[in-house]
């Protein structure tokens, strides 16, 4: 199981990463195939800055509903290829990614909805 630390450890890498992979692998060509990874990865940042856990700014969000928003944009990542009509210029970031953050909120407690809430 991930701890909700450790999560937010991986949101925060997952979403920068998401903002700089149409650049690092060769498909920042202004359409969907650029878009969509760095709009979910904005997503995932501003989420994890408004969750409560401890590595959030301000505890807002419920654990619960932030987990049920990374499945929707992992679904929505991982299926955006071909959705979006670009899986001949590139799709396997998008798959990969949007699988491990489906794995992700799969793995994560949620016992502990409020963790870090009270602690400065």
């Amino acid at each position: 199981m991930i701890n909700t630390r450790t999560h937010g450890i991986i949101d925060y890498v997952t979403g920068a990463l998401l903002l700089v992979a149409p650049y690092l692998f060769g498909f920042a060509n202004g359409g969907a195939a650029q878009w969509v990874p760095q709009l979910i990865g904005a997503v995932i940042i501003i989420m994890s800055l408004v969750t409560r856990y401890e590595l959030s700014v301000a505890k807002v969000i419920p654990l619960k509903v932030h987990l049920g928003a990374d499945l929707v944009t992992g679904i929505l990542l991982a299926v955006s290829p071909w959705l979006f009509g670009f899986a001949s210029l590139i799709w396997w970031p998008h798959l990969l990614v949007g699988l491990l953050e489906i794995v992700v909120v799969a793995l994560t407690k949620r016992d502990a909805d409020t963790v870090g809430a009270t602690r400065p």
